[in-house]
């Protein structure tokens, strides 16, 4: 068990306490999911990571001279935050998501409408029934060490307001 014991004129502090109480949570959360959503949807122009390095370049992207991770733009353009007064969210719901978050260290591919899966490979056409491929992680949810001080300073001008 603690024992507080303040002295002297406290009105001051604890009004300012109070404040803090009746701070908008919703708008903060808000003001801070759209930041993070911002800050993910840089990532794809800047092909980075959260942790700053950058995505290792997809085969497509590399023989079509594309961007990796926007062929078409889907999972870029599924990036959406919610917020309440509990918290915020950002992510998508695309089905593939997880797996470029993530990677995907073996993962087989199987021919389902056709005999086999044609594909070119250094100028030459093959084909095969199936075929086994590794997908390397190329994160683009998460917090970097910026998007932690923008919304430190999100979260000093809400108050700076409120008080």
């Amino acid at each position: 068990m603690y024992d507080i014991r303040l002295d002297g004129d406290t009105r001051a502090m604890l009004r300012r306490i109070r404040g803090f109480s009746e701070i908008d949570r919703r708008s903060i959360n808000a003001a801070l999911a759209e930041g993070v959503r911002e800050s993910t949807l840089e990532r794809f122009r800047q092909s980075k990571a959260p942790d700053g390095r950058r995505w290792r370049t997809s085969i497509r992207a590399a023989q079509e001279g594309g961007r990796t991770l926007i062929q078409t733009a889907q999972l870029r353009s599924s990036i959406h935050s919610r917020a309440d007064a509990s918290g915020f969210a950002v992510g998508t719901n695309v089905k593939h998501a997880a797996t470029h978050q993530f990677g995907e260290p073996g993962r087989t591919i199987r021919a389902r409408r056709k005999k086999a899966l044609r594909f070119q490979v250094g100028g030459k056409w093959i084909s095969k029934k199936q075929v086994r491929i590794t997908i390397p992680a190329r994160p683009f949810l998460g917090l970097s060490d910026e998007d932690m001080q923008e919304m430190k300073a999100t979260v000093e001008d809400f108050i700076g307001r409120e008080n």
